[in-house]
């Protein structure tokens, strides 16, 4: 095997673990077209709504916690396996739930499917690629999340126009948003597939005594020159540790290990600035800035689309300039933005009907502004998080670390989301001079706490870190 032909399947393998990120995206972006016909079908608004929004992230929370532990007992293929079967159910519940109640129950259950597919495509991703690549790669994760959510707002999109409007009937007697979480059951089923036809995770292998099939996935990875000296590595980092446990993220005195710290707070900082905001409510968000629902629809479809092209910056440049300096640069934009966003939104007048709403140069400036905050949070926070967190921690207590990371990141997403109604009924701009708030935290955070990782193999990570 040459090295372009390993270096292509490393980059297939990757990109079949990424999936999951799809699955993610579109999972926690579908609500953003249905919001409005589902607080009308079932009669909720307020902190009500906010709750059945962000239901799934509680399920992602949990799953994210699991997550680690399940793929250190059975596999990390295995639980992408689950976290399809996941997805497949939620789609299908979700589509015909009777009640608000099973609605909940369903999005639950397809939250634990994102939870498992964050935390396990960034942990596979990291041990199978190579260190100089390491960073895009792990970066296909954050640009299956963008791309997962560009698809579920163009089906909200076109579904919304087919049936004109989402709480109108679609087809099959089922009303236009139910089809929206339908839709989701085709990309499920691709990567539950998909997931049978890439190796388990030489690390993983190793670490169960299944040294021979270790170094024939090596071997396809990376080509037959890299086996032994892969082999040795891995066999001396597994030989160190103890069978995973969540004591690992204590030290000896302990403490929390201060690594530890620094993945929860990147974690917390990434959701508390409010993109999710972004993707969840936007719909409901550009109607009350005064534009019409298709409108709406057809303005958070542009946006996603702007989410991507920014990740593809993202990817170009991680493993070039490193993962602190682009986090820095984000942390800057998305601190104007949101503020320029949260002052544009304080402008806004009171309609006849209650609503806020914006003048025509207004709505025009926070269009702007939003899309800024979005380009400044996909070349950085977006991705780079990811990438942090797959390969920050030393390898004996990665898995638990990365699980415990995701499940607080899900958590704080969950707050941001079910508080965000509450918040804009008493001011719009409140919750952006908040979101303003947190992002010049994260800056300050950064520039103290974050170190580089770019380069460093993930079997020096130890080494690298107690430094």
């Amino acid at each position: 095997m040459t090295q372009t032909e390993s270096g292509h399947g490393v980059v297939r393998i990757a990109s079949v673990a990424a999936l999951g990120g799809l699955l993610f995206g579109y999972d926690s972006a579908v609500i953003n077209g249905a919001v409005d016909a589902i607080d009308s079908r079932f009669d909720i608004h307020g902190y009500t709504s906010g709750f059945a929004v962000a239901s799934a992230l509680l399920g992602a929370a949990a799953g994210a916690m699991y997550a680690g532990r399940a793929a250190d007992r059975f596999g990390r293929i295995f639980v992408m396996k689950i976290a399809a079967v996941a997805f497949l159910i939620s789609a299908i519940g979700a589509a015909a739930a009777p009640s608000l109640w099973l609605l909940i129950v369903f999005r639950l259950v397809g939250g634990v499917g994102v939870g498992m597919a964050s935390v396990i495509a960034p942990a596979y991703i990291a041990e199978v690629a190579p260190a100089g690549i390491r960073g895009r790669l792990a970066s296909l994760q954050q640009l299956a999340i963008v791309l997962g959510i560009f698809l579920s707002q163009l089906v909200n999109y076109l579904i919304q126009q087919i049936a004109g409007g989402a709480d109108a009937d679609l087809a099959l007697g089922m009303d236009a948003w139910r089809w929206m979480f339908l839709v989701m059951a085709v990309p499920a089923v691709v990567y539950g597939v998909l997931s049978f036809t890439i190796p388990e995770s030489p690390r993983f292998l190793i670490a169960n005594g299944d040294v021979s099939t270790a170094r024939r996935v090596i071997a396809r990875l990376f080509g037959t020159a890299s086996v032994d000296i892969s082999v040795a590595r891995i066999e001396k980092s597994v030989a160190r540790e103890t069978p995973p446990s969540w004591r690992d993220l204590l030290n000896k005195a302990g403490k929390v290990h201060p690594i530890v710290w620094v993945g929860l707070a990147l974690s917390i900082f990434q959701q508390f600035v409010g993109i999710n905001v972004i993707f969840y409510y936007s719909n409901s968000l550009w109607q009350a800035a005064g534009f019409s629902e298709s409108d709406s629809f057809l303005i958070s479809m542009i946006t996603s689309v702007t989410n991507i092209v920014t990740t593809f910056i993202a990817i170009a440049l991680v493993d070039r300039f490193g993962r602190r300096p682009l986090l820095l640069i984000g942390s800057a934009g998305m601190a104007v933005s949101l503020a320029v966003l949260a002052a544009t939104f304080g402008t806004a007048t009171i309609d006849s009907s209650g609503a806020p709403a914006l003048s025509d140069t207004a709505g025009v400036v926070a269009l702007v502004s939003a899309n800024v905050f979005v380009v400044a949070f996909g070349m950085s926070w977006g991705p780079i998080v990811w990438v942090l967190l797959g390969e920050l921690f030393p390898n004996r207590y990665r898995a638990a670390a990365l699980a415990l990371a995701a499940g607080v990141q899900w958590i704080a997403n969950w707050g941001v989301t079910v508080s965000f109604p509450g918040l804009s009924d008493a001011s719009l701009q409140l919750p952006y001079w908040l979101y303003t708030g947190f992002a010049v935290l994260s800056l300050v955070f950064v520039y103290r706490f974050v170190r580089e990782t770019k380069g460093r193999e993930l079997e020096d990570m130890d080494e690298t870190l107690a430094a």
